[in-house]
């Protein structure tokens, strides 16, 4: 078992506010950094906004060197342009984590609010107290985009150090050359073994 500090960045990606929020684990004790949004809504280009999620996220790894990144999966709903411009969203958050080599696990909005709350429909005051209550928080911050960021990094911590769970429910990428090592049916084409570590 990992003892030394570990620094989790926890996205809740968004094309108006990202939510992010970095948790320190020391002796498996979390402690909250940092929890805030960044604010899109200034700027009305879709390709700009995606410009400032990248450089957010590059930013806050350089700053805090974060040993994992944790996001949380786009809520599928029946508005697909939502759905499409929330994908692309999360997309660019996960292609920075990638290219800093960060591991990159995505949960679901109902794995977060069951990891955090024990109830997978609870709503976002709820998610926000049991937070509070937990990471002894005094300050409730003004959106739940932060809350949200903060609940992704935390459920990563509980997931990870459970002895119960077994990640089953959670998708993890650290680079191609590990999916295409992990998926080799899923990999197309006559010559695979050109394919190196991503």
């Amino acid at each position: 078992m990992v003892t030394k500090e570990e620094i989790i960045l926890g996205i809740d990606p968004g094309t108006q506010l990202m939510g992010f929020a970095l948790l320190r684990v020391r002796q498996h004790q979390p402690q909250v950094i940092l929890m805030d949004v960044l604010q899109l809504t200034k700027e009305k280009d879709i390709y700009a906004r995606l410009n400032m999620i990248h450089s957010k996220v590059c930013e806050l790894i350089k700053l805090y060197k974060p040993s994992t990144f944790a996001i949380e999966a786009p809520f599928f709903g029946k508005n697909v342009q939502s759905m499409l411009k929330l994908g692309r969203a999360q997309g660019v958050a996960i292609a920075a984590a990638m290219q800093a080599g960060l591991l990159v696990t995505e949960y679901s909005p109902k794995k977060v609010k069951q990891s955090i709350t024990g109830n997978g429909n609870a709503d976002k005051d709820q998610v926000w107290k049991m937070l509070q209550h937990t990471l002894q928080i005094e300050e409730k911050p003004q959106y739940f985009d932060a809350t949200d960021a903060l609940a992704v990094a935390l459920c990563h911590h509980y997931q990870k150090h459970s002895p119960l769970t077994q990640n089953k429910a959670v998708k993890t990428v650290k680079g191609w050359g590990a999916f295409i090592a992990n998926n080799p049916g899923r990999v197309s084409g006559s010559d695979k073994s050109k394919t190196k570590k991503g």
